[in-house]
């Protein structure tokens, strides 16, 4: 039984969002509703907030309108609070339901966001890919959203969580329309690191398509220096160890710098993991000098998790060749439970990384490359 104290609080706080979903609503006139999509904009900045609102599904519903509409602060205003609410669990059975209308709102940066919000969920993600393509535009919105000037950094996570999907990273691997290529330059993209995260999450993804591998690595697509780029430092070379690395990774001016966010890094290494799963692959990725970039790497490298990364991926590059039968690492069955469980992992582990940076003392000896 709650006291009376907190009976009064509790009723206070339910009459209060009564109030602002009546001013939410369309015949509060459109002052009103501008006023209150500010209000509930600040209420949406803290979790309390957020969950009051996520459990109001007529005031998300006009919040939605609003988003939609013809007033651009009050549009401004909602999408943000939308965007913010989100992330609620309660909150996205009704967002997914006007998926039509957010879809609509697409590639604008906060329909991005709060898409991507949505897409972590295998299940709304199918339901977000699905839509795209009942409007008949698929993916091409969003790609093409790479090309402007300075894309929405939202969309990168959109991009990234989309590609968790066989059929998303089918979009992005659309060998027509030159899709993947339109990720690769992000790779090194300083404006958002969020947007950076985003692609190289989505290009790790796409990896897991081993069919693609050879096709990814060859000059048609190029993808390897690109993963590799962001993981080279200003170090020389020997002349005959720079002959073996591709022409972008040669000769790098003094002032280069790796990519600073441990978690894009640890992506960029799976990326190659990923690469190496096919002989074929293998073979390619060690005749490109990857093995060298990776050793001064490791020298450099203080974070726990991308240090066991970086040696995990030396060690499939330096050692023995896998047995008859098992030269496909990615052929193996991983049931859908394991791969939502991996999902959620590198998930978590994302967060980790965004909440909280320690640095790692200490270091360990990189294994050595054998002559071939």
């Amino acid at each position: 039984m709650l006291e009376a104290p907190a009976m009064a609080a509790e009723a206070t706080v339910e009459a209060a969002l009564a109030g602002l979903a009546a001013l939410l609503a369309p015949a509060a006139g459109e002052a009103a509703r501008a006023g209150a999509a500010e209000v509930a904009l600040s209420l949406s900045g803290g979790a309390e907030g957020r969950r009051l609102l996520a459990g109001r599904p007529a005031a998300l519903a006009a919040l939605l309108e609003l988003a939609a509409g013809p007033s651009p602060p009050a549009a401004r205003a909602a999408l943000g609070c939308l965007v913010n609410v989100s992330a609620e669990p309660a909150a996205r059975g009704p967002l997914l339901a006007a998926l039509p209308a957010l879809l609509g709102l697409l590639p604008g940066g906060p329909a991005c966001g709060l898409l991507a919000n949505l897409c972590r969920e295998r299940g709304a993600a199918r339901r977000v890919l699905r839509g795209l393509r009942e409007r008949g535009s698929g993916l091409a919105p969003l790609l093409q959203a790479l090309g402007e000037p300075r894309p929405p950094p939202q969309l990168g996570p959109l991009l990234c969580n989309l590609s968790q999907l066989p059929e998303g990273r089918r979009g992005l691997l659309d060998r027509s329309r030159c899709s993947v290529q339109r990720l690769l330059p992000f790779t090194q993209y300083t404006d958002s690191a969020v947007h950076r995260r985003g692609v190289v999450g989505a290009l790790r993804n796409c990896c897991f398509e081993y069919e693609d591998h050879e096709w990814l690595l060859s000059e048609e697509v190029d993808i390897l220096p690109f993963l590799l780029l962001p993981l080279a430092g200003p170090e020389e070379f020997p002349e005959d160890e720079m002959e073996r690395l591709p022409v972008d990774l040669q000769y790098l001016p003094q002032d280069k710098q790796r990519e600073e966010e441990p978690d894009i890094r640890k992506m960029l290494l799976e990326a190659i993991m990923l690469l190496t799963a096919t002989k074929a692959g293998r073979h390619i990725v060690r005749e490109k000098g990857t093995y060298l970039i990776l050793r001064e790497l490791h020298r450099w490298e203080r974070e726990p998790d991308v240090l066991a990364a970086c040696e995990k991926l030396i060690q499939v590059l330096i050692g023995d060749e896998p047995g008859p039968g098992m030269e496909n690492l990615l052929e193996v069955n991983v049931p859908e439970e394991v791969e939502q469980q991996l999902q959620r992992l590198d998930r978590e582990e994302e967060e980790r990384w965004q909440r909280e940076r320690e640095e790692a003392q200490g270091s360990t000896p990189c294994p050595e490359e054998p002559s071939r």
